[in-house]
Order: C-alpha cells, then structure tokens, then sequence
C-alpha cells in the first residue's frame, strides 16, 4: 500500500509513465509485431473502418484471441478504434502499412523478434560474463552471430531484410552529403546485401561501388545493383574478411556504414589503418552510424543497439559518440576529421582524409 500511495503522488512524473510503458513494452511489442505478421495494418490499410469480425475473416484468429490482439494493439495507439470498427493510425499507415516494401517496420519488427529479443533474456549473464554468452542458442564455434547465421540461411535472410528495411530508412540522409560528389569509387565495407551501395549508384551517376562482405552475406549482395536498374554493373561484390582479408584495391574512399560499432577500440583502429593504406593520398574515410550523445546519457536507439551486440552479436561494441571515431580517426593517421552530426535515427557522419 505504501508503494501505492508513492507512486500516486508521482503520477505526474514522466520517469514515472514511461516506466510504467517499459515494463509492459516486451508484451506490446510482440502484440504489434504479431498484428504485423498477420499483415492487419495492410488490411486496414485497403478497408479502413472495418469490423472485428472482418479482420477475423482476413486473418483467422479465433474471435476472443483477436479480441485481445486489438485491445493490446489499440493501447500504443497503434490502432484506433471508433463506433466499434478499426482503422490504422497515422503513424501505422506510415510505418506498417506497406509491408511488402523493402523498408517497412514489419521487417524490422519481425527481425528484431526473432534474433534480436530473445537475446537479451541473457543479458545479466552476458554482462557479468564480459562476452557474448546468448550466442549459445545459435549453432557454431564462430563469436560472432554473423558468422553463425551463415549456418542458417532462412534465419540469415530474416536478419538481413530487417537490417536493410532499417538502413533504408535512414539512408537518403547517407548519400545525399556532399561529400560523394567527388567520390569516384566507394569500398562498401561489411556493406551486406549491397542495399547501401545501390542506392548510392541510383544517385550518383559517376559513381561506382564495390561490396566487400564474408561469403554467405555476398551472395545475397550478388543483386546488390537490383535497385539501381541500368547502373547495377556499377556495383560489384567481393566475398572476404574484413579483419583477415586485404582490402580490394582501388577505391578513393572507404564506407564503413554500420559496422564499426560492432567492434572494441582495437579493432576499430585496425580496420581505420587498413582503410588508411588502402586508399590513395586524398582518399576519404566515411564512418555512418549510430552516435549517442557525448555525455552517453542519451539515445533509445543506441542503447538497444549496445546491449545487443554486448549480449548476442559480438559480446563487444556500442553506439560511440562522435568524438570516439574523431579521435580513432586521428590516431590512424587521418586529417581534416570531422562530424555531420544529428541525422535521422540518432546517425552521424564522421569523416576523415588521408594525408
């Protein structure tokens, strides 16, 4: 009763309400991935203000299952219900709604619960451990879950459409800096299924991209030019560890999107210095990533991001903040470095010139 009495007397307090969301969150996030699975949102989509009993029809659920479904769902505001029928708010119809496209949150969602989530039931374990212990659930002697999910091509597939539906979301931000306007031929490190590279050709005609990428990722980059129509010669694909491997020649910069977070200082500043000596005097090294802010209090993205690769992907690894790859890029022998700050989804741009 005491509890009660205090938490009354703070109901106003915002750390209060959204406590109060995060511990009902893992719940509702399965309710709206599964109402996503179920492709509800696209039925709504076409047939807004339909009834319980017409989704019913299009999706199957038992009535009182379905009935709990849309209750949980109504409450993230998700879905709305008015005079009993249902319709998808603004942001469903923005987010879930066209599920078949690359870059729809139900991939995403989809993604993030069956590899992501049921990781972090490990998280004390894995953080008192100092490495990646929820990895055990994935067959394999590889330490990182990349290496393991090349074990398992279907579950592999699933992780690469939602890394790609994600990276579609932020990545116009990407390749419309200036900065590749005098770029002739990007190395696309760790570029996965090519999605990236793609898009920077369709956008830059005089620009041509090489994806380098461990095997089982590179086959699925092998249509990494789909995108891009006419220009998909300009993308070629090169099988390889990034770690053990040399860099593919030629290139007069190098993009790491989305990879070098996964890693610890050490090997970081080795990939930087490989990057350094691949490129010729004036090449540009481009950093695109997550970037929590540099008191590291801020940033919901990057924290999940962090405690995903500390539990599951690689036992090491965060959302840096900007000055930690201002200072790597220094100490690789980079000049002129520096940061685009505040893209969207917490993302930033650092950049660097080999001198």
């Amino acid at each position: 009763m005491k509890n009660a009495v205090h938490e009354d007397a703070h109901e106003d307090d915002p750390v209060l309400e959204r406590f109060h969301f995060l511990v009902n969150a893992p719940a509702l996030f399965n309710a709206v991935t599964t109402a996503a699975e179920l492709r509800i949102f696209a039925f709504l989509s076409g047939s807004p203000g339909a009834s319980a009993a017409e989704i019913r029809s299009f999706c199957g659920l038992p009535a009182h299952q379905l009935r709990v479904l849309l209750q949980a769902v109504c409450t993230t505001g998700l879905l709305e219900r008015r005079g009993g029928v249902y319709h998808n708010s603004s942001v469903a119809e923005e987010l879930l709604a066209a599920d078949e496209e690359p870059d729809s949150w139900s991939h995403i969602l989809t993604g993030w619960k069956e590899v992501y989530y049921p990781a972090f039931a490990d998280m004390t374990a894995a953080l008192r451990a100092g490495t990646n212990t929820a990895l055990s659930a994935h067959p394999g002697d590889e330490p990182t879950l990349y290496g393991r999910l090349a074990r398992n091509p279907p579950l592999e597939e699933v992780f690469h459409r939602a890394m790609t539906a994600f990276t579609l979301r932020s990545v116009d931000a990407l390749i419309g800096q200036p900065v590749f306007e005098d770029v002739r031929h990007v190395l696309d490190v760790g570029g996965g299924d090519g999605s990236t590279s793609a898009r920077l050709v369709a956008r830059h005609p005089r620009l041509r991209t090489t994806v380098f990428d461990m095997p089982s990722v590179s086959r699925l980059a092998s249509g990494a030019g789909a995108e891009a129509g006419a220009q998909s010669e300009r993308v070629s694909v090169v099988p390889g560890d990034m770690f053990t491997d040399p860099f593919p020649e030629g290139p007069d910069a190098v993009l790491f999107s989305h990879v070098l977070e996964i890693f610890d200082e050490e090997s970081i500043l080795l990939l930087l210095k490989k990057a350094y000596d691949a490129l010729p005097v004036g090449g540009r090294v481009m950093v695109y990533g997550y970037n929590v802010s540099d008191d590291e209090t801020d940033g919901v993205f990057g924290a999940r991001l962090g405690l995903y690769f500390n539990v599951l992907a690689s036992g090491r690894g965060m959302a840096y903040p900007a000055r930690d790859y201002e200072r790597w890029l220094g100490e690789a022998g980079f000049g002129e470095v520096g940061t685009v700050p505040g893209l969207p989804y917490e993302h930033g741009l650092s950049l660097g010139v080999k001198r």
